[in-house]
């Protein structure tokens, strides 16, 4: 749980300077042990390119890993990349399926 919060300060500047980078190394360190909030939002950063090259399909693994553990916004985001294609196959019955979790 510290290094989730460790990156969450550094994605949001609280207390420290913004730092997407760093952001992404703690998130990085409690995702691998499992931490769902850590995995979506490793997923977020991905993403968007923030703190590490851009990943579409690195971000949809790690929204899969939250989603599995029933993070919510992790299944909506998956389920947005399969509807568009974005980073996995399209696939709207797998797109449904997500938002039906």
């Amino acid at each position: 749980m510290a290094q989730y919060n460790l990156g969450f300060t550094y994605a949001t500047g609280q207390g420290v300077p913004m730092d997407h980078a760093k952001a992404v190394g703690w998130y990085h360190k409690a995702a691998v042990q499992g931490h769902a909030e850590a995995q979506y939002s490793l997923g977020v950063l991905f993403d968007k390119g923030q703190g590490a090259k851009q990943s579409h399909a690195t971000a949809a693994g790690w929204y899969r890993k939250a989603a599995e553990q029933g993070h919510a916004d992790a299944q909506y985001n998956l389920g947005v990349f399969h509807a568009n294609g974005k980073g996995v196959p399209q696939n709207n019955t797998a797109a449904v399926g997500l938002f039906l979790e």
